[in-house]
């Protein structure tokens, strides 16, 4: 079975250009790096690789020569070309060689297929950009995260410089198996890796692993939430593998290749699993599933006994000095309670005595109290309080109060908000414009559309009609600030972020072109967005962008609030409950009188950089306007 049913030609790569032609014209410039001998090829202002230029970032419109990821070695026996891994997709930084279409020795034309590349996206075919021959693969089939620039082929112009390629040129660019970048990063992230990623692919039979995708532009790492096949299952393009928790919902990843699914490395409920990390082997064959199995297994369990046995070595004793260090929040314990350091057993670095070695010891009851010092002076108020609380009660108060709470995980969305929210506040300079409007003409219409037409909307839906009506007439408000440029940016639609609760947290799914929908379409499309967020099953063109956000706590007794600024939004509409008040109105007599109106209150939270007293007035202003006329928003 082929397996480029996958395969996407990237169309920058597929172009036959002759980069390292010795007859072409084109200027070059050859720069020596230091400590390696390789000469890597630039290019002035007069040379045209403008289409390579996206890519691998050859040329611009600077006169500064950039380079690309075919070096030449300096030899005096043979002329030859190292091909460096190449960068097929904007966001790759390392790729796998799945296979190898040409052998060593074979001729290569320009356009023929070389090797076939996992990355992070998909698995891509290496086209070949020159004649010649292939003399040395320096990175077998199978090697795993090479990264983009690593030397992985030799190549030369003439069939008889094969053998003159010198053998040390391949001796220090051969790959070897990598431990995940993320595997030393903490305790928590060592526990959230499969124990059966590190599989030597020469052991198995023709098998594909499958890597932790990034399912969003800014996710780095996901939980598996659930494999919806077992392993052994017959895959076919399109299968949903298993369900993937991201920062922002839960996706659900298909299969581009037929097979089986043969080994699964990262069960149901493994947590923050790296992008690029290996949670599945799939093979062609059926008979194959056995010998992964066997393979994975065994390698597997090997490790857990070698790190059981280390483990068991290398078991840390707490210590027990007289002189020791404390940390600030151990002797401020230690203080309190007044107990003696040198009978607690520390168990930090260089014997560290650590706030936890101290609520150990209280928690455990076995405490020993510092000897009372005549130069110790305390005041009547530290004496009562040390006679009022002995440490043994103490201890038991702290027993109680470590029992009183529980820890709950946090979920990746909850994570990714905490941290843009905290971001927002600190770089994004908030005003804060508020109003309060009249309620009364939006209740009537939504009653006449229940009782004349059968159309059943909510106030949060005129609302959202009513925001884009104002954003329309105020295109200034429709915008956000561009950092890199450091200017305003208008935007050419009206695409409304609406705040939904979910359990995992806040999600802001997306009514696109709000302006030219009409009430009921805005309503349906809301209550279909609201019911994906809420199951995690929104995909992420139906949250990612938006220009304007609205967040209404109506349904809550909250009568007024400021919102927080959603980036790269530059600004969101807070909505309070609406309210019965009392206040002067002119009758039909002309005659003012007291009358019952029902006011509704909107804060909103700007971008001052977008924003001004100007544009935030005019913005509000046609909000009213469209509040107090709200059924022209039906023509």
């Amino acid at each position: 079975m082929a397996l480029s049913l996958s395969r996407l030609r990237h169309p920058l790569i597929s172009r036959s250009l002759r980069l390292l032609s010795s007859s072409s014209s084109v200027s070059r410039s050859l720069s020596r790096t230091s400590k390696s001998g390789i000469f890597s090829v630039g290019c002035d202002e007069h040379q045209r690789l403008t289409s390579l230029s996206r890519l691998t970032g050859v040329c611009d419109n600077s006169l500064k020569p950039k380079w690309f990821g075919i070096r030449y070695f300096s030899s005096a026996d043979s002329s030859h070309i190292v091909i460096g891994m190449p960068a097929l997709s904007p966001t790759m930084t390392q790729g796998n060689i799945a296979k190898w279409r040409k052998k060593e020795g074979d001729k290569i034309e320009v356009g023929d297929i070389l090797c076939e590349i996992e990355t992070d996206k998909a698995t891509l075919e290496f086209e070949s950009l020159e004649e010649g021959f292939l003399a040395k693969i320096l990175v077998p089939d199978g090697s795993k995260d090479v990264p983009v620039g690593q030397p992985i082929a030799i190549t030369v112009e003439d069939q008889d410089d094969i053998k003159n390629v010198p053998a040390s040129v391949g001796s220090g660019t051969e790959v070897k198996e990598k431990k995940p970048i993320h595997q030393d990063d903490s305790d928590e992230e060592r526990k959230s890796e499969p124990t059966s990623t590190h599989i030597n692919a020469s052991e198995l039979p023709p098998h594909i692993l499958l890597e932790m995708p990034a399912l969003s532009p800014t996710m780095n790492q996901g939980n598996i939430a659930k494999w919806r096949k077992k392993e052994g299952d017959k895959i076919e393009v399109g299968d949903i593998l298993c369900e993937i928790e991201t920062d922002k919902a839960t996706l659900e990843y298909e299969s581009m290749e037929e097979g089986y699914l043969a080994k699964i490395l990262a069960p149901e409920g493994s947590k923050e699993v790296a992008v690029g990390q290996p949670i599945a082997i799939t093979v062609e064959d059926a008979g194959d599933i056995e010998a992964v199995k066997n393979s994975s297994g065994s390698r597997s369990a090997s490790k857990n006994e070698q790190t059981t046995k280390h483990d068991t070595k290398t078991e840390v004793k707490p210590q027990k000095t007289s002189s020791k260090r404390i940390s600030p929040a151990a002797k401020l314990l230690i203080s309190e309670y007044g107990l003696d350091a040198s009978t607690i057993n520390a168990s930090g670095p260089h014997g560290t005595l650590l706030k936890g070695d101290v609520l150990s010891a209280i928690k455990s009851g076995k405490l020993t109290p510092k000897p009372y010092s005549a130069k110790e002076k305390a005041s009547p108020s530290q004496s009562h309080q040390q006679s009022a609380a002995s440490p043994e009660s103490k201890s038991a108060s702290a027993s109680k109060q470590s029992d009183a709470y529980e820890d709950l995980p946090n979920s990746q969305i909850r994570k990714v908000i905490a941290k843009r929210l905290l971001e927002s506040k600190q770089n994004t300079p908030h005003l804060y414009l508020s109003s309060d409007v009249t309620l009364d003409p939006l209740l009537s219409l939504r009653k006449d559309l229940k009782e004349q037409y059968d159309v059943k909307v909510s106030v949060n839906d005129i609302i959202i009609k009513v925001v884009a009506a104002a954003l329309r007439n105020v295109p200034e408000a429709n915008a956000y600030w561009d950092a890199e440029k450091g200017e305003v940016v208008l935007c050419d639609s009206v695409d409304i972020s609406i705040a939904v609760a979910t359990e995992k947290g806040l999600m802001t799914p997306i009514i696109r072109n709000a302006d030219h929908k009409t009430i009921s379409a805005i309503s349906s499309e809301v209550k279909e967005l609201a019911a994906k967020a809420r199951d995690g099953k929104l995909k992420p063109q139906e949250f990612q962008g938006g220009t304007f956000s609205i967040s209404n706590l109506g349904m809550y007794p909250v009568d007024k609030f400021c919102a927080i600024i959603n980036p790269p939004q530059a600004c969101i509409l807070a909505v309070g409950r609406g309210n019965k008040v009392v206040e002067p109105i002119i009758g039909s007599d002309g005659i003012e009188k007291p009358a019952v109106v029902n006011k509704l209150n909107l804060t909103l939270s700007a971008d001052h950089r977008v924003f001004d007293g100007k544009v935030g007035g005019a913005f509000l202003s046609a909000l009213k306007s469209n509040f107090s006329d709200i059924r022209r928003l039906l023509l």
